[in-house]
């Protein structure tokens, strides 16, 4: 299998730096399906080209797959394994290539952040497109194109004079302007796609496999259905698994072009949990509720603050606790820290009395998912009923949609009912907080745009009753 990455410009000269591998030596590693040597074939001020060879052993994988038969048939040597890019191209490109698939380098930290010119060329990629997608070379394009690259495509006839039909891969070229780290994951996660074939077991950890690497982009990619099957072998409970995070980290902001930063900004994905954390520290909340819990995105780094005693996760759905209880691992956890979190299905709409006294109850991302005749019944069961020392609340921006690109009246999520201008959301803090008996601190979470503000709004209400310290 051969894999070519070509840097253009006058920059070129640091592909070397950026994927750790000198030009002037051939590195060659030994991997589990067999051996990959880099090398670069290509090498000039303007223009640096890095081949990535693996080669495999289809005779000793089958013989280690199947060394408890008896028998082995001719078919399960007769493979395209040794010459079409696949998984283990993928597993290869992951161990050879990490530091700059994880976006690190040390001599050139801003050339690591910043939209590079880049061509990628692998000659042989098995391209059997699912039904309903009409050939090999538009499945391909449906992968790649959205994540801004320029695809070509070429495709030859097999057999004697082509008589046997056309061949089930293409010869693949792709040119863009992308951050390195980005191209080395589109390969790392669509390469087993195209394959549709994973040559090892897939197992739970697949699946922080592929939102890992998928981060920044998977989420939104309008294929992302079919790629979470096809990478996770069609396991159901994994293919869940991961179109859940997937879909909890929708509609976060696509970072500044780096070429403009000194430094890549921290997601704002990331962000958000940071800023609830803080203000959780902030206000000493002990007994914390994250309402509206999800899969446990929150409920995670929340388990880990020490400073919060007891920790209470709140769904509608039951299916989605149960997720969340998988997610979280809870069957591994330390005692301490599993007799700390308790799961509970409830709403955030109703009144549940066992939600009453808390220190500090989460509405994160919920609100904007209620119809807006629902918002008043939220009102009444958690500043009314549950009447907690603290409320913290966020929600999108919608000022903030146009640095999106969104148009006027498109929401960020599908499932969401409406998004709040700051002007909207300061009036329904303050009206909530006065009728309710709170006082309410507004604050912005992510980076702020000069006149959209920032992409996410965070409400901190405190109640004002005398017992709360203010």
């Amino acid at each position: 299998m051969l894999l070519t990455l070509t840097m253009t410009g006058p920059d070129a000269p640091v592909l070397g730096h950026l994927l750790h591998k000198h030009p002037d030596r051939v590195q060659t590693f030994t991997l589990p399906v067999g051996a990959a040597t880099v090398f670069y074939p290509e090498s000039s001020a303007e223009r640096v080209t890095a081949a990535l060879l693996l080669e495999v052993d289809p005779i000793a994988m089958v013989k280690r797959r199947f060394k408890s038969r008896d028998g082995i048939a001719l078919a399960d040597y007769v493979t395209d394994r040794p010459y079409a890019a696949s998984s283990m191209l993928a597993v290869a490109l992951g161990r050879v290539f990490n530091t700059a698939l994880n976006g690190r380098s040390d001599s050139f930290p801003q050339l690591a952040a910043a939209a590079l010119p880049l061509e990628i060329r692998v000659p042989a990629v098995p391209a059997l497109p699912p039904r309903g997608i009409g050939s090999g070379a538009e499945w391909v394009r449906r992968l790649f194109e959205p994540l801004g690259w320029t695809v070509e495509t070429h495709r030859r006839d097999l057999g004697p004079g082509g008589d046997w039909g056309p061949a089930p891969y293409v010869d693949l070229a792709l040119t863009g302007r992308l951050r390195l780290a980005d191209a080395l994951s589109h390969l790392y996660v669509l390469l087993p796609v195209l394959d549709n074939a994973k040559h090892y077991w897939v197992g739970s950890d697949e699946v922080t496999k592929l939102v890992r690497r998928g981060e920044g982009w998977l989420a939104s990619h309008p294929e992302r259905e079919l790629i979470v099957r096809r990478y996770l072998a069609s396991r159901r409970d994994y293919v869940e698994d991961a179109t859940a995070r997937l879909e909890a980290l929708e509609g976060t902001v696509t970072a500044p072009d780096p070429e403009l930063e000194d430094e890549a900004p921290t997601p704002l994905k990331l962000q958000r949990p940071q800023a609830v954390l803080d203000a959780v520290r902030e206000v000493g909340a002990r007994r914390v509720v994250d309402m509206g819990c999800g899969e446990g995105f929150y409920l995670r780094a929340l388990l880990a603050e020490p400073s919060v005693t007891e920790l209470i996760g709140v769904d509608v759905s039951p299916r989605v606790l149960e997720r969340a209880e998988r997610r979280l691992g809870l069957d591994r956890l330390a005692d301490r820290q599993r007799e700390k979190l308790s799961l509970w299905q409830s709403s955030a709409t109703y009144r549940d009395d066992r939600l009453a006294g808390f220190d500090a109850i989460l509405l994160i991302e919920v609100i904007e998912h209620l119809d807006a005749d629902r918002v008043v019944a939220l009102e009444a069961s958690v500043f009314g009923a549950a009447r907690p020392a603290h409320v913290v609340l966020t929600t999108p921006n919608r000022d903030h949609n146009v640095v999106f690109g969104l148009p006027d009246g498109q929401w960020r999520h599908p499932d969401h009912r409406f998004e709040w201008t700051r002007a909207e959301f300061a009036a329904w803090a303050e009206s909530v907080a006065g009728r309710y008996g709170y006082r309410v601190e507004l604050r912005g979470v992510g980076t702020a745009d000069a006149e959209a503000g920032p992409p996410t709004q965070l409400a901190l209400f405190s109640r004002v009753d005398p017992e709360v310290q203010r």
